[in-house]
């Protein structure tokens, strides 16, 4: 019982991390940074691809039901980049490089599969920082899934390499006394032992 409850509190931490983080974003509209997977990619790092996955879903959805309703179809995107980050953490540890890798690849997945999503549900108009790039883009011509995707692929890879490269940093930094606690066998035994340093 005691070793799933510390997954549960965790995650929890990492859910308002990204509803925290990803609120302020949200309000004052700063563009190409969103902010919201920061919990999903440490939690997927620390307890494995299911909490991740599910530390991305309910983001969304807590978050839609909390502040904007919009943010609810794009839970699928959350929920995508938990489980491959996820799966990524426990094949190879998550360094620095494993995490620029980690970080290139979820930016391009996740405006692959947000980019439909927001034109399908709301034509290409979300209420985020993107939003200006993608109606001056439409304005010079562009094809409307091009001007949607062109700056959710930019934000992207400025906001999740920069999210899984904190990532990578934090859980080196994190006392082992938290590390031994995570699922991932590879994490378990990184962590920093303070009381042999005294």
């Amino acid at each position: 019982m005691q070793t799933q409850t510390f997954p549960l509190v965790f995650s929890s931490i990492c859910i308002a991390i990204n509803l925290v983080l990803g609120t302020i974003v949200q309000t004052l509209k700063i563009p190409l940074i969103f902010l919201d997977t920061l919990g999903t990619i440490l939690g997927a790092v620390m307890f494995g691809p299911f909490w991740g996955g599910a530390i991305g879903l309910l983001t969304n959805i807590i978050q839609g039901m909390i502040t904007n309703p919009k943010n609810i179809p794009f839970a699928i995107v959350n929920l995508a980049i938990g489980v491959i980050v996820g799966y990524i953490a426990q094949r190879y540890t998550f360094t620095w490089l494993t995490a620029l890798f980690t970080g290139l690849l979820i930016s391009v997945v996740a405006p692959l599969i947000g980019t439909p999503i927001a034109i399908w549900v709301y034509g290409g108009l979300t209420g985020g920082g993107t939003d200006l790039i993608f109606l001056w883009l439409l304005k010079s011509g562009q094809k409307i899934f091009t001007a949607a995707f062109i700056p959710r692929i930019t934000g992207n890879l400025v906001d999740k390499i920069a999210c899984a490269l904190l990532v990578a940093s934090l859980v080196r930094y994190f006392p082992a006394s938290i590390t031994r606690k995570a699922t991932n066998p590879l994490i378990s035994s990184l962590g920093t032992d303070h009381a042999a340093t005294k």
